[in-house]
């Protein structure tokens, strides 16, 4: 069974970086054909997907946080990481890593449905506060 864990700081500063790993047990991140995703809830607001890195180590971003957004993986570890640079407090929400079997080609796209999402990392709530 596929597990997915988020970790990373739970406090970050304005104008600095977020940075937040998921580490993947019971299958691989390289294995065909599968996306690694980063999506994210604000409080009171609905889940935004923020980007993914597929099983090739290829990259996706939406494009409303693309310039700032850096997904990586390291696969010695079975891992992959999200960077958020210039954080504001509007940044502030649960960040979640979740598997997805397919890529959404859509330009709206639900995260809950278009993305063939299978397993999901419990969340984590990461602040955005001087």
């Amino acid at each position: 069974q596929v597990q997915l864990q988020e970790s990373g700081p739970g406090l970050v500063k304005p104008s600095q970086t977020l940075s937040l790993t998921c580490t993947v047990s019971g299958g691989s991140i390289t294995t065909n054909y599968y996306y690694w995703n980063w999506i994210r809830q604000p409080p009171g607001k609905e889940l935004e997907w923020m980007g993914a890195i597929a099983y090739s180590g290829s990259t996706d971003y939406s494009p409303s946080l693309k310039s700032r957004t850096s997904i990586s993986r390291d696969t010695s570890k079975n891992q992959f990481t999200l960077q958020l640079s210039s954080v504001t407090p509007e940044d502030t929400a649960v960040y979640i890593c979740a598997r997805g079997s397919k890529p959404c080609l859509n330009s709206d796209c639900d995260v809950l449905t278009d993305y063939g999402m299978d397993y999901w990392g419990q969340g984590t709530l990461v602040t955005v506060s001087s």
